[in-house]
């Protein structure tokens, strides 16, 4: 069944993510989103991105639950640093919100895991923001596998790497990042035989 609803959104976090590419992405997506709020720490950002994009409401990290009621909003978007990540999917699902989360969903398996096990206690829906899901080269890729014109799939492993630059939140270890320099440990990845 479809809706001609809109899906009412908050923004958590005002940083780089939220600024470039998420808040400009409703513009794109007035069908079926709109967005609602931003809640942030800063309370200067919050007055400043309210005011581009014409919202009323806005919160601090503290007033989350309260935005949330008030906009009667239907998901959030969580665009805060990494570690912050499951505290806000926590207290959203608690509250029947929807989590669309920015990536890596969590700092570590066992937080997320609990994030997805909270999601479907509550009913709620968990998406990880990641596009490629569905640009046209990864789904006629996956209809290619499935149709098994190209045989049996293989498991492949690959590093990616992203430049960092000094002081980003990436290499700050209590937001759930790495010391610049360091090389975080492998993850342990099951084989099969």
């Amino acid at each position: 069944m479809t809706s001609d609803r809109r899906i009412r959104y908050a923004v958590l976090g005002a940083g780089n993510i939220a600024q470039v590419a998420v808040l400009p992405a409703f513009a794109h997506a007035k069908d079926n989103s709109e967005l609602v709020a931003i809640v942030s720490g800063d309370s200067d950002k919050r007055a400043e991105l309210a005011k581009r994009y014409g919202l009323e409401l806005t919160g601090s990290y503290e007033e989350l639950e309260e935005v949330l009621r008030q906009g009667e909003i239907d998901a959030v978007y969580i665009a805060t640093p990494n570690e912050l990540h499951k505290p806000f999917a926590l207290r959203a699902a608690a509250l029947g919100v929807h989590v669309l989360c920015e990536k890596p969903l969590a700092a570590s398996v066992a937080d997320g895991e609990e994030i997805a096990t909270a999601c479907q206690k509550a009913n709620v829906k968990l998406m990880v923001a990641y596009r490629l899901h569905f640009e046209e080269a990864t789904l006629s890729a996956i209809e290619l596998v499935k149709s098994g014109k190209i045989g049996d799939p293989r498991v492949f492993e690959s590093v990616f790497g992203h430049t960092v630059r000094p002081g980003d939140i990436r290499t700050k270890p209590e937001l759930g990042g790495t010391p610049q320099g360091a090389v975080p440990p492998e993850p342990e990845v099951p084989h099969s035989s």
